[in-house]
């Protein structure tokens, strides 16, 4: 069974307009607005060397490793109410393995691998161990992961039945985060792969997608349905920050990643403030907590597919200051030797 892990780089979300378009979800659209562009997350510009591309190296200190970790220790409020509502709904998953057969999941495949490029330990090797890192710290095994030639940041994680479920990244996320903003990318990625989101994310959507097809009713029914699903995705979407935050272990590169997807560019990417980042999302709070300002938030963020970038900036910083998140790294370990790769 196929299933769409979001990306939470990107802010923004868009009825499907295609047959592959509809099952690939943008994790962190940072506008607000609508769009069928998956979201995207970015390296630092690569360096060529001797006609060959090569990434800076990465290095960090030994992080602590969860080797108990389960989805529940991190997982949202918001994400843990809004998935039982979604199993609540009758049928879901008997539709959702209806509409979703083999061709669709060899479609889904074939277009992600075919023109992307597999990392391994010789391929972009850099690339490579911070995945088995990431995936080491959160005690999750590690799926594939394909770079894509795309300006348009990105990133995405997709499951495929009886395959190894791969992360796919767009060059142009690659170009505008440093290594340890990167690595909280892949770790985004992987909360939604450790937190089985992907099952979700895909039934719904196809159930929306099926039922605007239905005369009369079946728009209604498509409307009622997608905005149940939005408002999952924006809770799953807090639950993976926090996963990024685990493997960084620092607030301040998650906070910059969702910064630099709101509006970052790699040539200015040195002169970014976090802490004028953080206070801006202060300013929204203050803004929006007045009755009308009150209604003007839920109707900005009532169609989006991600929260504004400000209010998840905020939110990891909170919890990042929580004794949840404290007693987690109390639970952890030292890790002193980075897996080979």
């Amino acid at each position: 069974m196929a299933s769409l892990v979001l990306s939470s780089l990107c802010f923004t979300s868009q009825k499907p307009c295609s047959f592959t378009s509809s099952l690939r979800f943008s994790l962190g659209a940072l506008t607000g607005s609508r769009s069928a562009a998956p979201l995207t997350v970015g390296f630092r510009p690569v360096k060529r060397r001797n006609g060959r591309i090569r990434v800076s190296v990465y290095s960090r200190a030994s992080p602590l490793v969860f080797r108990d970790l389960d989805a529940d220790d991190f997982r949202h409020p918001l994400d843990k109410q809004n998935t039982l509502i979604l199993k609540a709904i009758p049928g879901l998953n008997e539709l959702g393995r209806a509409l979703l057969g083999t061709v669709t999941e060899q479609i889904m495949l074939l277009e992600n691998i075919g023109t992307s490029v597999l990392v391994s330990k010789d391929q972009l090797p850099e690339l490579h161990k911070m995945m088995i890192e990431a995936a080491g710290i959160l005690n999750i095994e590690s799926p594939d992961l394909y770079v894509r030639q795309s300006p348009v940041p990105n990133a995405y994680t997709l499951a495929i039945s009886g395959k190894k479920p791969f992360v796919v990244i767009h060059t142009s996320l690659v170009e505008l985060l440093t290594r340890n903003e990167l690595q909280a990318v892949l770790a985004h990625e992987l909360g939604h792969l450790k937190c089985d989101h992907g099952v979700w994310l895909t039934f719904a959507n196809l159930l929306t997608l099926g039922a605007y097809s239905v005369p009369g009713l079946g728009a209604f029914l498509a409307q009622t349905l997608e905005e149940q699903l939005f408002r999952w995705v924006r809770a799953a979407e807090l639950t993976c920050d926090r996963a990024a935050l685990l493997v960084a272990q620092d607030p301040k590169v998650v906070i910059s990643v969702l910064m630099k997807l709101a509006g970052g560019c790699p040539s200015m990417a040195d002169q970014l403030n976090v802490d004028a980042f953080l206070e801006q999302a202060r300013s929204y709070d203050k803004a929006s907590s007045s009755p009308v300002g009150y209604y003007i938030r839920n109707a900005q963020t009532r169609q989006l597919s991600h929260p504004l970038p400000v209010l998840r900036a905020r939110e990891i910083d909170e919890w990042s200051r929580s004794n949840e998140y404290r007693s987690l790294l109390k639970r952890a370990t030292q890790m002193n030797v980075v897996e080979k790769v």
